[in-house]
Order: C-alpha cells, then structure tokens, then sequence
C-alpha cells in the first residue's frame, strides 16, 4: 500500500507558534512514549511504522513546508510539492501521479490518503489497513473511514452508514457539518464523523481524470498544476462515485487544530516557566528566552514566541483566527533542513534601510547553500561550534568567537562540523527571504 499524507495549512488557530512557515503539525509539543518532545507528523509516522503497515510514504505538501518535514523525517519518506495551493482534489490527483509515473505505483496498488495531524492511536492505522482489504476485494472504489462520534460536533462532516456488510458499511449520504441540533439527530441515526480518509486503487483515480479532461501522466498535469478547479477530493471525486464503502474506527481521535483542544493533550509547560499560587487548570509555552511567571491565573493559554504573545482563555482560545488575521508581519521563526533561525531583532533606519537579526542553528554534518544577496550585506558571527565557511570559492575553518563580513554579491556558504550557532546581521534595502541566489556546490 502507498500512504499519501496531506500536509497543508498555516494553523492561525494556534499562533503565536504556528505561522506561514511553521505549521500546527511541526509543532514539537507532544511526546512519546519515553517523554521525548514530538510533533504531530514525526507522531503520525512513527504510528505508522509501529502498527506494522507494510506502506510506502508520501508527503504532499507546499514548498515551504519541504524543509521541515526534511528536518523532522529525514529521507525516510517521499515528498511531493504542489507549485502552488490549490485545495486537496489537486494535491491528491498530483500526488497519485507522481506515485505511478516516477515510482512504478501499479494500477491495482492500493492508495490511502489521510491528514499529517490526527491526534490517535495505532488502530487507527490497522483500519486504514482493513479499508485496503475492502478495496482489494472489489466491494467498493472508495473505502472512507468513519469516526465514532463522541459527541454532536458541529465542525465536522458526518456519513451515514447504509446495509451492514461486517467489514463495512454502505454510504448512504453525506452531511456536511450541520448545528449542534442536527448533529444530535445524525448521532441517533448511527451516523459516524468523516475522517478524511480515502483508501482506493491508483488507477481508478487515473481513469477518474481521463475521464474529466485531465492529464492523468505526472509531468503534464504538474505543467498543467495552475489552471487546475480550487476543489476537495471529497466534493469533486468522493461524493460523483456510486461504489463507496465506510470502514468504522471506534478507537481514539481527535483534532488537536486549537488551543484548547492541543492543551487538553499536553501535561508539561515548555520553556522557561515560573508556576505560582493559585495558577490552575493552565498551559504555558514560551519559546523565548527570558521567564515567564504566572501568578493566580486560572484556565488560560499562554503562549510566547518570537512572532508574539497568546493571552487567552481555554474556551475562548478556539475562536482567535480573525483576530490572527490582521496582523501581517514575517515569520520570526522557521525550521530548515539544516536547522532553524529565530529572528531577535529588526530595526528601520530613516534612510530606507533595515537591519535584521538573526540566531541560526546549523546541525552537525549539515550546511547552508551556496548563495548570494543582490539588496543586503551580512555579518555572520559564530558563538559556538565549529564549521567551514567558504567565501567567493576560497574556504577557511571557523569556530567560536569568528567572525565573517559578507557584503552583497558575494557568494557564501557555511558547513557544520559539529552542531553550530552563529548570529547573523543583515543590512540593507530589501531584507527578504527571496533575495538569495543559489549555486551549485559539492563540499
């Protein structure tokens, strides 16, 4: 079976730690089962992996999110960029393309399609193994998976079962996130929330874009990627197929997409936090380096990071996307395939110009492209650690304590030996992550 995971999103819903570069699902706030920090999708795969499900998997994702699913899983799993968003239909028809064109997927191969980030149990994943026997066994083309509903949500989506088949169950009809009314009336008729989780053969969905006019052949439809219909799988591919099984998993779920939902999960402050009297029922994180003490505080969220400050509470945290919305600021923190950087200081002078600071972390055996700048010069000052910097093709062995002026044009590149901190300063007229040209290099 091929496991294709959908990683997307911002996760305004959990700023000031998530942002446009640094989605909910690599957030490191869970930990596993020997009290390590995780994030959900280094969770979701080792669930894979320790449920014992023979897959191949594939992340389909935006471009920036490539570098910190590399950072977070390596190599061990296969990506797939969209050259741009355009809801989950495309993702997932680009996805099944690469997978048969570039990967030898058959066409009687089983694909799964599921989020990067429900918060469950490895049952979960051995029901996405009883969905591919379904559809192995010529009952349906699509196999979804069905929620046993613990209570009557409203932000959900509901299917309701037809005929009992013991390994699955008929789709009757589709109910897209009704009140809390009508959610308890679906609860009563046996209705299970919609997972978002399809299981079905690749080349049905191959013959499915024949069929709509759409090149099913992966280069051609990634040329073709922008002019594709904004749509869901479920609506444009889910909800027009006849055949359709729903496979019930009664187990643990849940959507860890708010405040108040994550906390409920996280049983330890992180940073550095000063609990006094009185403080109850809470949750603190802070990112930055200096204290944070709570005094008295009762049912709160409170979250501290280089993009900002979360004062809120439990409840209320959940309804915090418009207000998010209207700031508008880069992101101060963003995790790479070498590492990460946290932004600690940004000035504008009177005469156009702007100074950026940076902390970057370089992990061992890890390095920075070759690049240049056209609008900016750097000074790069390493504080512990020791690398090799290469300037203009000539390369000099650094350690802490030195110190390297950068001015614009210049190509340079750093090289980790050992785990490396360094503090960057830019200068100049333009401070943006697009004026950087890259260069081929072999170290």
């Amino acid at each position: 079976m091929n496991i294709v995971l959908l990683s997307g999103g911002s996760g305004k819903r959990l700023w000031p730690l998530s942002n446009d570069a640094r989605s909910k699902q690599f957030l490191k706030l869970l930990r596993d089962d020997e009290g390590h920090a995780e994030s959900m999708v280094q969770r979701v795969y080792r669930q894979i992996r320790e449920a014992g499900v023979e897959a191949r998997v594939l992340v389909a994702t935006s471009a920036s999110q490539i570098d910190p699913i590399r950072s977070q899983l390596g190599n061990a799993v296969e990506v797939i960029a969209e050259p741009e968003r355009r809801d989950t239909f495309p993702a997932i028809a680009l996805a099944v393309a690469y997978l048969c064109d570039e990967l030898n997927c058959g066409r009687e191969e089983c694909v799964a399609v599921m989020p990067v980030d429900p918060y469950t149990e490895n049952a979960y994943f051995e029901t996405i193994g009883r969905m591919e026997q379904v559809i192995q066994a010529g009952a349906a083309d699509i196999a979804l998976m069905g929620i046993s509903p613990t209570y009557p949500a409203e932000k959900y989506g509901y299917i309701l079962p037809g005929s009992d088949h013991g390994a699955y169950f008929d789709v009757q009809r589709f109910v897209e996130k009704p009140n809390a009314a009508r959610a308890a009336e679906l609860l009563e008729q046996r209705a299970m929330w919609n997972g978002g989780v399809f299981v079905f053969q690749a080349g049905f969905l191959l013959d499915r874009l024949r069929e709509m006019g759409l090149p099913a052949a992966y280069q051609e439809l990634l040329e073709q990627y922008g002019t594709l219909k904004k749509t869901s799988f479920d609506y444009e591919v889910v909800e027009k197929t006849d055949s359709l099984a729903v496979v019930p998993f009664g187990g643990q779920w849940k959507d860890l997409g708010t405040w108040n939902t994550l906390a409920e999960e996280l049983h330890d402050d992180f940073g550095l936090v000063v609990r006094g009297e009185g403080t109850e029922n809470s949750q603190f994180i802070n990112e930055l380096g200096i204290p944070l003490v709570a005094l008295g505080v009762k049912d709160m969220v409170v979250a501290a990071s280089p993009d900002g400050i979360l004062v809120s509470g439990k409840n209320e945290s959940s309804f915090m996307k418009p207000y998010v919305e209207q700031l508008s600021q880069r992101p101060m923190y963003e995790e790479r395939r070498w590492g990460y950087y946290k932004v600690v200081d940004y000035n504008t002078f009177g005469d156009d110009r702007y100074s950026l600071t940076k902390h970057l972390f370089i992990g061992a055996g890890k390095k920075l492209s070759y690049q240049s700048h056209h609008h900016r010069d750097e000074i790069w000052t390493v504080v512990e650690g020791s690398g090799v910097l290469l300037l203009d093709g000539h390369t000099r062995n650094v350690r802490k304590g030195d110190v390297a002026y950068i001015t614009a044009g210049t190509k340079h590149a750093m090289y980790a030996d050992t785990d490396l901190h360094m503090i960057e300063v830019q200068i100049g007229e333009e401070l943006t992550e697009t004026d950087i040209v890259r260069y081929a290099l072999d170290w």
